[in-house]
């Protein structure tokens, strides 16, 4: 079967669930992926013959079932880097790169808070909380190569893909399995995960994509997302949305170090919701900020 058949058939199958430019996408990635065969390569010999072609077909059959591309490939790029990626970590978003980038450009812009009186860069540190894929820990890592980085999740599967993109990142990360819902319950006991090397810990900077989606908003979520992507991960309940950031925030109140900041990631909707968070919980400097596409996506604050 020659490449240009098995395009059509791509184009066959999928034109009437995803638009023509994304089928070719697709097709292109795949093709390259499984064969090393380049969009060039096709151009100059649309009539190449694939022996193999079991693996790609599997791969239609994934895409008509509206899989995500990510998870077929089981690979993507966030900030420049390789990511591992399956169904049990959210798929890295175009907005949180932008959050990463933030977060770089602040520190960046209060450099000087991190180092000592002699002109010496200083150890800092920076916790992930719901690390995921660990895409955000990792970029801080590649970027900011003076930071000790921690990486916290709840799912010991997700950080299982985490620990192989650290690895494939070569970057050291500390990872730590633990339920920032449950942090006030486990520090209150002496051998519990949370505690192990936090206890004497402050952090300069506290990042958090947690989840936000309501039950309320799932109508607005795309299949491929809502039947492929872990539910954990995405959403909260409509009763109480912020449960997470009130639970990060309170925690960021005892472990940041004195004018450390804290960044969400947050529902486009809460924003106004945030401020008045932040604010009970005392936070300075409350910055919220909008995305490429002018949607309220990011929150900071620094610790008085």
């Amino acid at each position: 079967m020659t490449v240009k058949d098995i395009q059509n058939k791509f184009h066959e199958a999928l034109d009437t669930i995803y638009n023509k430019e994304e089928v070719d996408s697709f097709f292109f990635m795949l093709i390259d992926s499984y064969y090393k065969i380049s969009r060039i390569q096709l151009a100059m010999a649309p009539d190449f013959k694939i022996e193999n072609k079991d693996e790609i077909l599997n791969a239609l059959e994934a895409l008509k079932q509206e899989k995500p591309i990510q998870y077929i490939l089981g690979e993507t790029e966030f900030f420049g880097l390789p990511f591992k990626v399956n169904k049990n970590v959210l798929i890295p978003r175009p907005e949180t790169e932008e959050l990463v980038e933030w977060v770089i450009s602040e520190f960046k812009n209060n450099i000087q808070n991190y180092h000592t009186e002699g002109g010496k860069s200083k150890a800092f540190r920076i916790l992930d909380i719901g690390t995921g894929s660990g895409c955000i820990a990792i970029s801080l890592a590649k970027n900011l190569s003076n930071a000790k980085v921690y990486a916290l999740d709840v799912s010991e599967k997700a950080l299982k893909i985490a620990k192989q993109n650290a690895e494939l990142n070569q970057v050291e990360i500390e990872f730590i399995e633990a339920d920032i819902l449950r942090a006030e319950d486990q520090r209150a006991k002496t051998e519990a995960v949370w505690d192990l090397g936090f206890e004497n810990i402050k952090f300069d900077i506290i990042v958090s994509n947690p989840p936000y989606v309501r039950e309320q908003e799932k109508m607005q979520i795309k299949n491929n997302v809502l039947n492929n992507e872990p539910h954990l991960a995405l959403f909260v309940k409509d009763e109480n949305p912020l449960l997470f950031y009130d639970a990060i925030s309170r925690f960021a109140t005892h472990k940041l170090s004195d004018n450390g900041m804290l960044f969400f990631e947050i529902n486009e909707y809460l924003g106004n919701d945030m401020i008045r968070l932040l604010n009970d919980k005392r936070f300075k400097n409350i910055e919220l900020k909008q995305d490429i596409f002018r949607k309220d996506r990011m929150i900071k604050g620094s610790k008085i």
